[in-house]
This record gives C-alpha cells, sequence and structure tokens, in this order.
C-alpha cells in the first residue's frame, strides 16, 4: 500500500489518501474502512442523457464520487472491496443522497475520511504502508490424492489451489494403476505450483505431508523439471523445505509453521510473531494456567493490576459495527502497551487467527499468577 498523502487533525479526525498496490492491500483497506467513514474514489457510473427531442440515451462515464459507507464487502479468494452508501459530495452526474457502489480498484488512489483515527486505525496504516511486509512464504500441503497450495503473507493465508483427485489402491502383483494415479497427481500440483507460486518473490515454499508423500512428489517435480528443462523449478530448487505435517488439509500449516527449520527460514515475518506467541499461550495455558487466560472481562481485569505481559487479539473484533464496543478493544490495547506489554493483532486470514478466534478472539499471557480470577469462574460455576 502506498501512502499519498495524511490529513489527520489533533482532534482525531481527518483523512488519508491511500493506493491499494497488491491483492493483500485490499484486505487492509477491508479492516481500515468502517461504516459511516467517508470514502472518494474514481468510479464508473451510468449517466441517462435526454435530447432535445425527447430521446433517452444511456452512457457509462468515469467520475470521482464521495460516499458515507453502509454496507461493505469482501471477497476473500478474489481480494476484491466493494462499498456502498450514499453519495454526499455534489456531482454533475449523480445526485446528493443518490446510492452508489464503488469497488476499490487496485492501483487507484481512495481517500479515506474518518471522524475519529483511533491508534489501531493508523497502526494498520503503518503495517499497510510498510515495504518489508511481504512475507514471500508458500506452501504445498499435501497427502495422496489431496494438496492445498497456499500463499503465506504478512496479513492473511490465501489458498491459491485446492487439488483432489481418486488414486486406485495398491493391489498385490498390480501396482501399475496406483503408479500412474499418483503421476498424474503430481503432475497437476506441479502445474498449480507454477501457476500459483511466483518465484521472483518467494523465498521459501514449504512441501509439507505425512509420510513420504513429500518427497516422491518433490523426487518427481525434480525429475520433469530435468526432462523439460524446466528453469523455473531448476533455479529454485534451493527455495524448497520438506517438513512433516499430521494432513493435506489447511489445518496443518499451524504445526508446519511452528517447526523449528521453517522458524529459522522465516523467523522474522508478522506471521511466525503470531505463532510463536499461540503456542506460548498455550504452553503457559498448560504449565501455569494463573498466568494464562482468555474472554474480555478476565483480560480487562488482569489489565487494571497491569499484569498483562503480552495481549493476543484478533482484528475481526476491531471490525464490529458498535462504536463503543470497539473503543473498549482499543483503550484495552493502549493500556497494555502504555503498562509495557506487547499487542499481537492476529490475522483472522490466518490459521492462528482462526485458533484465537475459538478462545473468544482475545487472551493475555500474564507477568504474574493471578488465581483470583480462576477463583472467579470457579464461583461462577457454583
Amino acid at each position: 500500500m502506498k501512502l499519498v498523502h495524511k490529513n489527520v487533525e489533533k482532534d482525531g479526525g481527518g483523512s488519508i489518501t491511500l493506493v491499494p498496490e497488491e491483492p493483500e492491500d485490499m484486505w487492509h483497506a477491508y479492516n481500515l474502512i468502517s461504516e459511516g467513514d467517508s470514502v472518494r474514489a474514481s468510479t464508473i457510473r451510468k449517466v441517462q442523457n435526454e435530447s432535445a427531442t425527447g430521446s433517452s440515451t444511456s452512457s457509462r462515464v468515469r467520475t470521482t464520487l464521495t460516499i458515507q459507507v453502509e454496507t461493505i464487502e469482501y471477497d476473500v479468494q478474489g481480494c476484491m472491496l466493494r462499498l456502498k452508501g450514499k453519495n454526499i459530495e455534489e456531482n454533475q452526474h449523480v445526485k446528493m443522497g443518490a446510492y452508489h457502489t464503488l469497488d476499490l480498484e487496485q492501483n487507484r488512489k481512495f481517500i479515506l475520511g474518518k471522524h475519529e483515527w483511533d491508534s489501531v486505525a493508523l497502526e494498520r496504516v503503518d503495517i499497510a504502508c510498510d515495504p518489508t511486509k511481504n512475507t514471500d512464504l508458500a506452501a504445498v500441503i499435501m497427502q495422496e490424492g489431496l494438496a492445498h497450495i497456499c500463499l503465506i503473507m504478512a496479513s492473511m493465508t490465501l489458498v491459491r489451489a485446492k487439488i483432489e483427485q481418486g488414486i486406485p489402491r495398491k493391489r498385490k502383483g498390480n501396482v501399475q494403476q496406483h503408479e500412474k494415479g499418483l503421476a498424474k497427481f503430481f503432475e497437476n500440483v506441479v502445474q498449480g505450483v507454477l501457476r500459483h507460486i511466483n518465484f521472483d518473490v518467494v523465498k521459501c515454499v514449504i512441501i509439507a505431508s505425512p509420510g513420504f508423500v513429500r518427497d516422491a512428489f518433490f523426487e518427481y517435480m525434480m525429475q520433469q523439471a530435468v526432462k523439460t528443462d524446466n528453469k523455473v523449478l531448476l533455479d529454485n530448487k534451493g527455495k524448497f523445505l520438506l517438513i512433516h505435517s499430521s494432513s493435506g488439509f489447511k489445518h496443518s500449516l499451524k504445526e508446519v509453521l511452528a517447526d523449528p527449520s521453517v522458524v529459522a527460514k522465516v523467523s522474522d515475518t508478522k506471521a511466525m510473531g503470531e505463532v510463536r506467541a499461540l503456542e506460548q499461550f498455550y504452553t503457559t495455558l498448560q504449565i501455569e494456567p494463573a498466568k494464562a487466560f482468555y474472554g474480555l472481562k478476565h483480560i480487562q481485569r488482569a489489565n487494571e493490576a497491569q499484569a498483562v505481559e503480552t495481549l493476543l487479539i484478533s482484528d475481526n473484533l476491531f471490525r464490529c459495527q458498535d462504536v463503543k464496543q470497539r473503543k473498549q478493544y482499543v483503550a484495552l490495547v493502549d493500556t497494555v502497551r502504555d503498562s509495557g506489554g506487547d499487542v499481537k493483532i492476529f490475522s483472522s486470514l490466518h490459521v492462528t487467527g482462526e485458533q484465537l478466534a475459538q478462545l473468544t478472539g482475545i487472551a493475555a499471557i500474564l507477568r504474574f499468577p493471578m488465581p483470583e480470577l480462576e477463583d472467579e469462574d470457579s464461583d461462577a460455576d457454583e
């Protein structure tokens, strides 16, 4: 994301001009724009023209509109953002108060205006405009007959392709059908890798599977690359990392990202920071349960005692339409930081974010044990 202009007043109101440059930037825009905000962007509008004789013609014109946002739609796979609202500025083609739907486009600037830019929204702008944010990590999670090709970015995990194929079982004295089916499956996965992974950008490609499927697939892929003289695969052979996973399903990504050899390769990324924080939370919950809590009520109590060392919070919570509730979460983030705590804002499009959502979307590791919070729970149960 490119920051073109920033005009935020002391009272928190103002506007920021941004240009989305990559599909992931649409996800940042989705997290930034709330109902009631104003968005100014270039769009195409169908206009009716009436001639002197009374006949009417319609034409499509490109114009710049400012709408007050009422509904926000985000398409995860297509990385498209659609905003619907009323026009709030004079325009020669569109009446004031008329409804219009804006499609935010890549490489076209938009101006976002808010009555109050809180710390979480401003931090989101900083993250989106950080040039080092691209994680440059891809993964092929597979088992016999099933593969998921994923791109792991700083704020989201995208499943670019799901490859499913029936493979005949090995039969005594006749393994040819099985081998044919497996070769066809591997060929489809290789084509998926070439189609969806840009090796100019990606630093590391993880191939993960149970058993020896990953080794067999990697060997097949390299043999085919030599046969067909595929320079892309041969030149990037060193980028592949073979790791064990329990299955070929997307949820196995969590255990793959926690693997020490993966951590060593991509330790500087935001996604890895989230994985480590969640691992630490679960470990603390098992060993010292009085130092790990989840749920807003418990964490607010711990925060009052300045006990929160690491706060884990899902970006989903900041998208709630209740302004009062959003302010509550923003205030919590600010006070934890003010008291020297670390805040990890998890993306709900990452595997870790999905896990955190199962723990109410908010959790914390404390500086010191607070058994009284556990006692409160047992009192409430009684």
